[in-house]
């Protein structure tokens, strides 16, 4: 029977987005102003519509919610990704590394969620405009919100557990830049099936019941615009729904992209540009495309911008 070398992991070495040094330092300039940009604008919008008083709807609650999951999981990479462009080498802490993947599974697995909620938000406030107050009530509200996080908690510690509860093997470098549950999979010395199924099936719960949701809500609300007499009212409707649908879109888009592309075609170097693209781009363009797309919103920063510069005048 062979036997495995067993290790008592005390950390892991990340390999990184690139070995070229002399890639290191302009990655480091790019990916700190992306983060920064992630970082100012979902704190921002978090804020904004909670002192706003004309930002006190659910679509604006769920928003302030993406816009945390957007924060927390950017967070959980961020930082520690940036500090390795600077230092020699690039390694992480057994327990840091399982923090950094529980943090993943909690915010991403809500964020598809929320997404969801948002979607069927949308589809009261238009097809049944005169119930949207009682339907979206606030206890409603964050029923929607509350269970995700609840749900997601549970998943991120049966995996995380899971994982860190089997020996690994001498070998420590995952081959990613963060701490992914494929990446640590291939360092186990025990049999992988059972905790591949478990992510496998959870995942693709996750990603299709969400799915299922948004696309059942946009059905029905393109049913009800095409229905509408007016022009000015499509116009209207579909204002609403854009922004929204061009997050859902490029998130959605973007795991679908992961998880379905071929295994001839699949690579370590197109998973860590689609994880940069879902991790660190989209939390950063989220807010962007909110503030940019919404009237609301855009009033809202210019009234507390000016409510700021007449403290300091």
């Amino acid at each position: 029977m062979k036997e495995h070398n067993l290790t008592v992991a005390t950390e892991f070495i990340l390999l990184g987005i690139t070995d070229r040094p002399e890639l290191q330092a302009p990655l480091f300039v790019l990916f700190l102003a992306v983060y920064l940009t992630s970082l100012v604008g979902n704190l921002g919008m978090i804020v904004l519509t909670q002192v706003d008083p004309r930002l006190q709807t659910p679509m604006y609650f769920f928003l302030r919610h993406l816009a945390l999951t957007d924060l927390g999981y950017s967070t959980a990479v961020g930082p520690k990704m940036l500090v390795n462009f600077v230092v020699t080498q690039n390694t992480i802490s057994y327990y840091s590394c399982a923090l950094q993947l529980a943090f993943l599974f909690v915010f991403i697995g809500s964020e598809l969620f929320i997404l969801s909620a948002m979607s069927y938000d949308r589809y009261i406030a238009i097809c049944s405009p005169l119930l949207y107050t009682v339907v979206m009530s606030q206890r409603v509200c964050w029923v929607l919100v509350t269970i995700p996080y609840v749900y997601n908690t549970f998943v991120s510690l049966l995996v995380t557990i899971k994982i860190f509860t089997l020996p690994f093997c001498g070998h420590n470098v995952i081959t990613h830049f963060y701490c992914d549950s494929l990446p640590l999979l291939s360092l186990l010395c025990s049999n992988t099936h059972e905790i591949e199924v478990i992510i496998l099936v959870l995942s693709a719960v996750n990603l299709i019941s969400s799915l299922l949701v948004v696309l059942m809500s946009y059905l029905l609300i393109f049913v009800a615009i095409l229905r509408m007499n007016s022009a000015e009212g499509r116009r209207k409707a579909f204002s609403t729904c854009g922004s929204h649908l061009t997050v859902v879109t490029v998130f959605y888009g973007t795991l679908i992209f992961m998880y379905v592309q071929p295994k001839a075609s699949h690579s370590s170097d197109t998973d860590k540009v689609a994880s940069i693209f879902y991790i660190l781009i989209i939390p950063m363009l989220n807010p962007l495309i909110y503030s940019l797309r919404n009237k609301d919103v855009n009033y809202a920063l210019h009234r507390t911008w000016k409510k700021i510069c007449n403290i300091f005048s």
